[in-house]
């Protein structure tokens, strides 16, 4: 589906969230790389769909009633087999029924299992002055207590990203620090102009965070992608 068609149809919904394999989706289009996933809709389709990404692979519930969806046992890591990927979604269900029993749910995302890497977010939002603004950082501490962030308004061009990179205190640990190598830069370049391009051509969206993106040496993936639509005044 192109990017006008998800949010047409979430809106339609009554949705201003869009649901994690639509926002994955989205960013996709752009040009982002991403841990691939597709959604499932019975814990059958969940084990073929496994079988389809290869292992390890990731479950998820998706549902639109649900923001923390380990809060409800929604999320299960580091499942090895189309048989453990049927058994394990049957018991996303089942703690989703008992946990939030009026959730409505719409299926379980089934993703390819990223390897360790380095944790950074990518965000966006719009503002009523600057329109479009773009926001990078690292992960964990450093965005959630140190607030070490850099914006940009959009457009960005590659070397815009590549100078927001430079912005942040912690810049060097993307340099590589201790035992950890230098992650490519080019690479989170080209999924916060993805980010950009997306708040450009879409007036529908009102925010976006990927987090976590995880950087490597030889590549990026987007993990988690949350999209919010505008609700009209």
């Amino acid at each position: 589906m192109s990017p006008h068609d998800i949010i047409k149809k979430a809106l339609e919904e009554g949705r201003y969230k869009l649901l994690e394999h639509e926002a994955i989706e989205m960013i996709k289009y752009y040009g982002a790389s991403v841990a691939e996933a597709k959604l499932a809709k019975t814990p059958e389709e969940a084990g073929k769909i496994a079988d389809e990404l290869g292992y390890p692979v990731v479950l998820k519930i998706v549902s639109p009633d649900i923001s923390h969806k380990s809060d409800v046992g929604g999320v299960i890591i580091g499942v090895n087999s189309r048989e453990d990927a049927i058994e394990k979604a049957k018991k996303i269900l089942e703690n989703v029924s008992k946990h939030a029993p009026k959730a409505r749910v719409s299926g379980i995302l089934v993703q390819k299992q990223a390897k360790p890497g380095l944790e950074v977010i990518v965000g966006g939002l719009r503002d009523n002055v600057f329109g479009p603004v773009v926001m990078f950082g690292l992960g964990g501490i450093f965005v959630e207590v140190l607030r070490d962030v850099s914006f940009r308004i959009a457009p960005l061009s590659e070397e815009d990203a590549l100078e927001m990179m430079k912005e942040i205190k912690a810049a060097k640990i993307l340099e590589g620090f201790r035992n950890m190598p230098p992650v490519d830069k080019k690479a989170l370049a080209k999924i916060i102009v993805a980010t950009a391009k997306l708040l450009e051509d879409n007036p529908e969206v009102d925010s976006l965070d990927l987090n976590p993106v995880i950087a490597y040496p030889d590549g990026a993936l987007v993990v988690d992608a949350r999209i919010i639509l505008r609700r009209p005044k």
